[in-house]
């Protein structure tokens, strides 16, 4: 690093450069173009030079005599918050405190995800493929020490759908607005509410966007309930639609690796047609590289639309986890595999990569899934996986390839 790069630190010192008459360093001559900020980062004592009276501008510095250069100037009341960020490892090493400054640090922060993917569909013999970029920019804003705002705009590119023969092969795109929600504390708990997302029965029941308000309370023993309108249960083109939502769910930790979630979920539609779904998740780390879990999961209703009336009312998933890929952490990687053996009506949103769910959703389904990823470099993903399931009353055999490489920011 140069030491050019300090000198727009002068102009945060709040000084001009008239009140330096002498030179401060023999190897800065008075025509240099940088000479007045050197001069002003020299007499506030921000910088200091060598002892032979130079400067050396040209000499690379190590990050501990940058962070000396940053802390001085903080000493010297400057506004470098940025720099200060940046260096906060060398700062603390040096025991100075940057908490402060952290905190007018910018209000918004971006982050984003990108990822493509290619799946192959055959869902009851006839086959489907899609190529998709998908970009998500996330934007969370801090309203104050206990409540934030957080956004997502989405954005998806089909290159190649044949499921959709409208969009397939023509490069079409789609943009939308898919998170705008608050988020904090209330008391001692935790509210979120807003266009948001819900998560029911460890994403067996629902997974994807969800308009409304969450509350929960506790970690060791938890308490939550939630209301709104599940969102995504308009798209499946049932009748009626589910217009309303509303539950509660229980938790507690049973020990340091073991934790027991019960649930109780009711989706209801404008004509008072209601489905009721109970399910309790039990989910254990073994050892340190393998887990155990299974969903129990009940589904009740009068409406033939949801359950069929041969169709079987009790299911369960199963799931086994090895290891684990982490984004932070290149060559890692994880192993996941699912056995599906769920009841009708249980799968109001379930956003699994594998097709059929919809046409599955009146008898249940089977079946079981593999799942394998790989970190190939920090916040670089590959993962690839195959779902194989059928219809639980007539066999009808839905299958997916899903690969897709992720990229986060």
């Amino acid at each position: 690093m140069k030491k050019s790069l300090v000198l727009a630190m002068a102009m945060a010192l709040g000084v001009t450069a008239s009140a330096y008459a002498a030179n401060p360093f023999s190897d800065v001559p008075a025509g240099h173009w940088a000479y007045d900020s050197i001069s002003k980062l020299a007499a506030a004592g921000v910088i200091e030079g060598y002892g032979d009276d130079t400067f050396r501008g040209d000499r690379l510095m190590t990050r501990y005599e940058m962070a000396q250069i940053v802390a001085k100037a903080m000493a010297k009341g400057a506004n470098v918050d940025k720099l200060a960020a940046e260096f906060a490892d060398e700062l603390d090493a040096l025991g100075v405190r940057v908490a402060a400054l952290e905190k007018k640090s910018d209000n918004v922060k971006i982050t984003g995800q990108v990822r493509w993917n290619y799946q192959s569909n055959k869902n009851d013999g006839v086959k489907a493929t899609r190529n998709r970029l998908r970009t998500r920019l996330i934007f969370n804003g801090k309203v104050n020490d206990n409540w934030s705002y957080v956004a997502r705009l989405e954005n998806n590119q089909f290159f190649h759908r044949t499921g959709k023969p409208e969009m397939s092969n023509k490069g079409e795109e789609e943009t939308t607005f898919t998170y705008a929600y608050v988020q904090g504390r209330l008391g001692g708990a935790n509210v979120r509410a807003g266009r948001t997302w819900a998560y029911l029965g460890d994403g067996n029941i629902y997974d994807d966007k969800f308009d409304g308000i969450f509350v929960d309370y506790g970690k060791k023993f938890r308490i939550g309930a939630y209301y709104g309108k599940p969102t995504e249960a308009q798209t499946w083109g049932w009748n009626p639609a589910m217009d309303k939502a509303y539950g509660v769910s229980l938790g507690a930790n049973l020990g340091k690796k073991v934790k027991l979630d019960l649930g109780y979920d009711k989706f209801k539609a404008a004509t008072d047609d209601d489905l009721d779904i109970f399910n309790a998740n039990l989910y254990g780390r073994l050892t340190d590289k393998f887990g155990l879990g299974i969903v129990y999961l009940h589904s009740k209703s009068d409406n033939k639309g949801y359950i069929a009336d041969d169709a079987s009312k009790n299911g369960f998933v199963v799931t086994a986890d090895i290891a684990g890929a982490k984004f932070n952490k290149p060559g890692s990687w994880g192993f996941q595999a699912k056995y599906y053996h769920a009841p009708a009506g249980s799968a109001v949103a379930h956003t699994m990569n594998g097709g059929g769910l919809d046409a599955m959703f009146n008898h249940g389904y089977k079946g079981y899934s593999l799942n394998a990823s790989y970190t190939f470099a920090k916040n670089m993903m590959y993962s690839i996986q195959w779902y194989d399931l059928k219809d639980r009353q007539d066999s009808k055999k839905y299958q997916t390839l899903w690969n897709e490489i992720q990229l986060r920011f």
